[in-house]
């Protein structure tokens, strides 16, 4: 038998190009009102809370006198940029444009969701619920529950919450979280991973 039949070997190389871990994309997109901007700035209008009011009889009746203000956000430009040469595409057999694509569009996802977050975190009402140095309890989200319903926030399907993983990992303490006897077995946490769930109209 030949030693050197080794030499005659095939190598098969992998045509699939396999991505570093990484979240692909953003989560919090969705949560937040968006418009398509032709130049740097957008403005969103908001028209104030109104009152109703008696009047006496063949009185006049008073207005509701709603305060029109708006937001404005300055748009950034960020860019995720990746160069591949023509002349290395010919010596390789993956599909380096589709991966590179695809990073691009996970990356600039995930800064959409930085953006959010530092937003948040910027807000002139972002309070911290309750305890923000201990774990997630049931006592935390019933207050801010409170707080919400206080502020007359509507209870539209249009309340979130942002959750890191580690609350996320603290909600499945709580039974009226995780126990379908309470949520349903179509909102149990492990359903689908770490996605939207409702939970006490969040």
């Amino acid at each position: 038998m030949a030693n050197t039949i080794d030499q005659a070997f095939i190598k098969q190389f992998e045509t699939e190009v396999h991505m570093a871990y990484q979240r692909m994309g953003s989560k919090l997109r969705n949560t937040i009102r968006s418009t398509n901007v032709t130049g740097s700035t957008a403005r969103f209008q908001k028209i104030g809370t109104g009152s109703a009011s008696t009047k006496s009889r063949n009185g006049d009746v008073t207005t509701m006198e709603l305060a029109h203000t708006n937001v404005e956000a300055t748009m950034s430009d960020y860019y995720a940029a990746e160069y591949i040469d023509k002349l290395d595409e010919l010596k390789i057999n993956i599909n380096e444009r589709q991966a590179v694509a695809q990073s691009a569009a996970a990356a600039l996802g995930r800064q959409t969701d930085a953006l959010i977050v530092a937003a948040m975190d910027a807000g002139a009402n972002a309070t911290a619920i309750a305890d923000a140095t201990g774990a997630l309890v049931k006592a935390d989200l019933l207050t801010l529950f409170e707080t919400f319903g206080t502020a007359d926030i509507p209870e539209d399907g249009q309340r979130y919450l942002a959750m890191s993983p580690a609350g996320f990992a603290d909600l499945f303490n709580i039974n009226e979280f995780a126990t379908s006897d309470y949520v349903g077995t179509q909102n149990l946490p492990f359903a689908g991973s770490m996605t939207m769930k409702e939970f006490l109209g969040f």
